[in-house]
């Protein structure tokens, strides 16, 4: 539970139709072997403690009262289960019959949902909510109630019975009310393609409540005379599906549902009014660290294969439209042979075709100083011979070190002087040879060096438009890759060398004809850090819960030291670094992500790290 991971289950009782008693020993089982998992919220089919399929056995008394005493049992015989859980029976209240769900934990029924479906057995729920007398207890009774975990106030729930998926009318009210979690029960018989059906309706429910969803169907024990259950489970959170028990398959779905990062979500978009008449039925139970179940992406940037034309026509789209309204002529783009200026390249050359420009008016120009090496030369000229474009070598050696003198620098002092001289004199040329040619240049750094600082101010920091600004390091590399996999000849070639060479700015004298300059041994491997910014932005993490996730993610790969370490770094460097994302140039964002100041990521320049520090202290 801490972090706002809640474990979750979906459980289908083995049951036998109409006999409450065996049912009920059932569920206690179930119940007790989830508590004993970390589970902390469970739920169990509609009707499952005498079974949906009883027909009109339902208006037997005899299967009424023992339904009761099977609800008795159940609350007494997971007394000390420490889990939370809903469990569906035949209830009468004042002369009619209902189709409820009993909330239970610790022996205690917290409350009593009637369905608001009826049929010929059951009545529609009553309008209000009631306080009732149950095993000589008071109990809510009624579908406006509220669960809510005094500890974790985002730990809450509303319960739903065989709710109609392309309705949501009470759940919409449950989520609108506080709930973080929706429970639905449900009998639904088992057809063709119902289960795609039933995944999606998921999906789109907890993605338009922007909420956990639970889903579990009646299974093995219901009637087979017209209709087969398959106990299909399924638990979403927020438009995705966390996981999924095949029909038939008999296995509970158990994952963690982020009841933290549900509400932080909701706090960010527009969410229906409480008309603050919900009963709230509160619960005490203790915050727990239990291991996750669910498990996170080591690459959250990375889509599907099939998304990778997109985000390269959103980038080329971007460009061309820049390009025309600008009346520009010319692309000119500073090319170095490493992944940024590679993909930027390809942006421009893809840009150039839809707008059936010459290609060879993209002027690539190839800047070596003091840490050029020539593989990364060498595969800067090659790229840009296989794609057709212009390329142009001007060697800033000279210049720079002129520079260094004029200023009365150490020039064997490499520190930051020594460096961002050569950024900002490549910055220089590129602007020079734009107003030469008429054109614009092209940025290529990508969103997790803005996110980091790595970058001259006023250095590659600046440019005319930035086609990568939108696009994470790892993106970076899985673009490159795909552009590489449907390439041939000598394109896919240097492709392939480019993306076997390490990151670097190359701004330290090579090392015998090696890269000395390794970013990722600088600032930290960029998966990592590319893990850091997705959640640290998106849904606003705090630190521990980064790490915690970081640590799980990266298990067998990152010892916990170095992930702490470089989520030190991380938060450091973002912070500081702000002011470099405060004048970043024009460029289009492709993801749910973007750190320009105009669209996503408004944060002042000056604000101090301190309390993201000193958590991970």
């Amino acid at each position: 539970m801490k972090h706002g991971f809640i474990k979750c289950a979906c459980l289908t009782p083995e049951i036998r139709l109409a006999d409450c008693k065996s049912n009920a020993k059932e569920i206690i089982s179930l119940i007790k072997e989830a508590s004993a998992s970390g589970v902390r919220l469970a739920l169990l089919p509609e009707l499952c403690i005498t079974g949906a399929t009883c027909g009109d056995l339902f208006f037997q008394e005899k299967l009424i009262s023992a339904a009761q005493e099977a609800l008795s049992d159940i609350a007494e015989g997971t007394r000390r289960a420490n889990t939370v859980f809903a469990a569906g029976l035949p209830f009468a209240f004042e002369g009619k019959l209902y189709n409820c769900s009993a909330v239970i934990y610790k022996g205690k029924i917290l409350g009593l949902v009637p369905s608001a479906n009826a049929n010929r057995y059951f009545a529609p729920a009553p309008d209000e909510t009631f306080e009732i007398d149950l095993f000589g207890k008071t109990t809510l009774f009624g579908t406006d109630i509220l669960f809510k975990c005094a500890e974790l106030p985002e730990f809450s729930f509303a319960a739903v019975t065989g709710e109609d998926f392309g309705i949501y009318a009470l759940s919409e009210i449950h989520a609108a009310e506080g709930a973080n979690i929706i429970l639905n029960s449900a009998a639904d018989p088992e057809t063709v393609g119902k289960a795609e059906i039933r995944r999606n309706a998921v999906k789109t429910a907890s993605k338009k409540l922007i909420s956990g969803y639970m889903y579990s169907n009646a299974g093995d024990g219901e009637s087979t005379t017209d209709a087969v259950y398959a106990g299909h489970a399924i638990i979403g959170e927020n438009g995705t599906v966390l996981v999924e028990t095949a029909p038939f398959e008999k296995t509970p779905a158990i994952t963690d549902i982020d009841v933290k990062m549900i509400d932080g979500e909701r706090k960010k978009a527009y969410y229906p009014e409480s008309i603050g008449e919900y009963a709230v039925s509160l619960f005490e139970m203790e915050l727990s660290d239990t291991p996750l179940t669910r498990k996170y992406e080591k690459y959250p940037f990375i889509p599907e294969l099939a998304g990778c034309e997109d985000i390269l026509k959103i980038q080329a789209a971007g460009l061309e439209k820049r390009l025309s309204r600008s009346n520009s002529k010319t692309a000119v783009i500073g090319i170095s042979g490493g992944l940024d200026s590679t993909l930027a390249l390809i942006v421009c050359v893809r840009a150039f075709y839809n707008l059936g420009w010459d290609k060879k008016n993209i002027i690539a120009v190839t800047m070596p100083c003091f840490g050029t090496t020539e593989r990364t030369k060498g595969n800067a000229e090659k790229l840009c011979e296989a794609l057709g474009v212009t390329l142009k070598c001007v060697d800033i050696s000279e210049s720079v070190t002129k520079h260094i003198e004029d200023i009365g620098h150490d020039i064997n002092n490499h520190n930051a002087v020594y460096e961002n001289a050569q950024a900002r004199e490549r910055t220089q040329v590129l602007m020079d040879i734009a107003n030469m040619e008429g054109g614009i240049v092209i940025g290529t750094g990508d969103m997790s060096e803005l996110a980091l600082g790595w970058a001259t101010y006023n250095g590659d920091h600046m440019s005319m438009y930035g086609v990568n600004c939108g696009v994470p390091k790892t993106l970076v590399r899985y673009l490159v890759k795909y552009v590489a996999d449907v390439s041939q000849g000598e394109l896919k070639d240097v492709l392939i060398d480019i993306l076997d060479t390490p990151v670097s700015p190359e701004l330290l004298p090579p090392e015998e004809g090696d890269i000395a300059q390794k970013t990722e041994d600088i600032v930290g491997p960029y998966e990592l850090h590319d893990f850091f910014i997705y959640y640290a932005t998106k849904y606003a993490f705090e630190p521990k819960k980064i790490y915690r996730l970081a640590a799980d993610t990266f298990d067998g790969e990152y010892e916990a030291e170095t992930i702490l370490k470089w989520l030190k770094t991380f938060y450091r460097r973002f912070f500081t670094q702000q002011f470099k994302r405060s004048c970043v140039p024009d460029g289009p964002k492709v993801g749910e992500i973007s750190l320009s100041p105009r669209t996503d990521l408004k944060m002042p320049s000056d604000a101090a790290v301190d309390l993201w520090i000193s958590e991970l202290e």
